[in-house]
């Protein structure tokens, strides 16, 4: 193996039928030959969601027995290959091309090529996970946004809902300071229910002004 030994050094001795010898030292040298790459490596397997597109998210590299030899990648065509669109290459960083989301794709499979300066190959199939953060809720909905006069004191005017990307987070609703919240004072929430503290008078009062915080 030229890498672990490039010569050799020996003694040999050639003798005749008389007895008589001579000896001499060579040095045998090995000549070095382009070999296979026998790995490839990621970095790192897993990224986080709502990266910024083209984000780099692994370094490549490869295990050669030609130390020092020049290495390329690529992304090739192969078992394990589905999501190779979703990726492009910049030298040895893996980039992805749109902002990974994990509530619609949770991880991708890859397969890649690395190729020494021999043109020799070594391909490998990835799956790159996708790590799920914690994003905020986009919108808080009311069941109803009227409710009879004369109804009784600490009623349920309205169940409260809301819309978050984490399907199956938990949330909780409170009424808080802010533009419009006017009224919170006239309101008190229990789990995801709206409660008006006392019974509401259309003539002394048509509509309230509510701020509310999931």
């Amino acid at each position: 193996n030229f890498e672990s030994k490039s010569s050799y050094a020996i003694r040999l001795q050639t003798k005749d039928s008389g007895g008589l010898t001579f000896e001499k030292a060579f040095n045998l040298q090995v000549s070095n030959l382009n070999e296979t790459p026998t790995n490839i490596s990621v970095s790192s397997s897993t990224f986080n969601e709502n990266i910024d597109g083209s984000s780099a998210v692994a370094s490549l590299s490869s295990s050669d027995p030609d130390a020092g030899d020049s290495l390329t990648y690529s992304l090739v065509s192969g078992s394990g290959d589905d999501d190779n669109s979703a990726f492009t290459i910049e030298e040895d960083q893996l980039k992805i091309i749109q902002s990974p989301d994990f509530e619609s794709k949770s991880s991708y499979a890859i397969r890649l090529q690395t190729k020494d300066s021999g043109g020799q190959t070594f391909e490998k199939a990835f799956n790159l996970k996708i790590s799920d953060l914690n994003e905020t809720p986009t919108n808080i909905s009311v069941s109803a946004s009227t409710f009879n006069e004369n109804i009784d004191a600490s009623s349920v005017v309205a169940s409260l809902s809301s819309s978050d990307p984490d399907a199956g987070d938990s949330l909780t609703y409170a009424l808080v300071s802010g533009s419009g919240d006017d009224d919170n004072s006239a309101f008190t929430i229990e789990g995801d229910q709206l409660k008006i503290i006392q019974s509401p008078d259309f003539e002394s009062k048509s509509s309230y002004a509510i701020r509310l915080q999931t």
